[in-house]
């Protein structure tokens, strides 16, 4: 993977922000290169006059034809035929300026392949009928990954899927920036959900250590913020990131199945013997305060392993009665 150098950039070109390259640092993504053009609004005017204006010019050229027909001399009636022709067609070639931007919609204009800005107002518009004139959708988008299947932390082979909700934020760098800003963010989406799967394991040994089914808000933060980092350069703005889908791969999914088990039972019974533990001592303790039988430590020993053997055991114990005496 090249990793980008600031400074190879010439004096007049702007460096990517320090927020980006801070950004990009932490979760280790690759650091995108400078943006060459950024959106700003292009000029137009309402299409309402421009359109008033088309049509009284094609009416006025057609008129002028109409009437070169009721004209006897020749050099006239020639005159108003040119001159019609060429009013109606000023007037068709202005009426192709027009455009209808729908909401939730932009327009990048273009005037012989340079960026001549973008047209978010909505309703009818008129600008150059000689630029060419892009529509770009600006509505929110979801774009949900197919089921990856990735080796984690520990390398064990998992599959999971992300779903991502994003819209172009400039419009500028999703045409002119990359090839295609749909199929950018498909692919770099892919790319960080199997970079921040290989970052953590599924289930975390150590009790302190980040995991992607123990921790899933402070990972999807992680994504989210890798994602930003990837997709900046497109104009590309990342809403919300989410996992759909997290398990182990079947291959070894009973294996981890039964790994969970045992730790759940080991947890169970780590808090029962701290329960009981609890119990014997504040039981002793109740006795020896009360004065009600004087033992002797091996009798509080013995007395101990009954009690951790009635409140420890998975069945119901059976105890066996003593009819002589305390020592017998």
């Amino acid at each position: 993977m090249s990793v980008h150098d600031p400074s190879a950039h010439d004096a007049s070109t702007p460096g990517p922000s320090a927020a980006t390259r801070a950004v990009a640092e932490a979760v280790d993504a690759p650091e995108m290169p400078a943006p060459r053009v950024t959106e700003f609004p292009a000029h137009s005017v309402g299409g309402g006059l421009a359109l008033l204006l088309g049509l009284a010019g094609l009416l006025a050229g057609a008129g002028m034809i109409a009437t070169a027909t009721a004209v006897t001399a020749d050099g006239l009636k020639a005159a108003l035929i040119v001159f019609g022709v060429l009013v109606a067609l000023a007037a068709f070639l202005a009426m192709c300026g027009l455009n209808t931007v729908a909401p939730g919609e932009a327009r990048v204009v273009q005037l012989f392949g340079r960026y001549r800005g973008t047209i978010r107002e909505d309703g009818l518009r008129w600008v150059n009928p000689f630029t060419s004139r892009e529509k770009i959708s600006t509505r929110v988008r979801n774009h949900e990954t197919a089921v990856l299947k990735v080796n984690d932390a520990y390398g064990n082979p998992i599959e999971l899927a992300a779903v991502v909700v994003w819209n172009v934020r400039d419009t500028a760098q999703a045409s002119f920036e990359v090839d295609d800003f749909l199929e950018f963010v498909a692919t770099q989406t892919e790319a960080a959900v199997r970079h921040i799967a290989i970052e953590y394991p599924y289930d975390s040994h150590d009790e302190n250590g980040l995991s992607l089914r123990g921790n899933a808000e402070e990972i999807t933060e992680k994504l989210a913020v890798e994602l930003h980092a990837r997709v900046e350069a497109a104009g590309v703005r990342i809403i919300e990131s989410r996992f759909t889908h997290l398990a182990y791969a079947p291959e070894i999914a009973s294996a981890m199945l039964q790994r969970q088990q045992a730790g759940a039972v080991v947890a169970a019974r780590r808090e029962i013997v701290d329960g009981a533990v609890g119990m014997v001592e504040a039981a002793l303790g109740r006795i020896a305060e009360q004065g009600i039988v004087e033992l002797d430590e091996e009798r509080k020993a013995a007395m101990v392993s009954n009690l951790m053997v009635v409140l420890c055991g998975d069945r119901a114990p059976q105890p066996v009665l003593n009819t002589g005496t305390l020592y017998q």
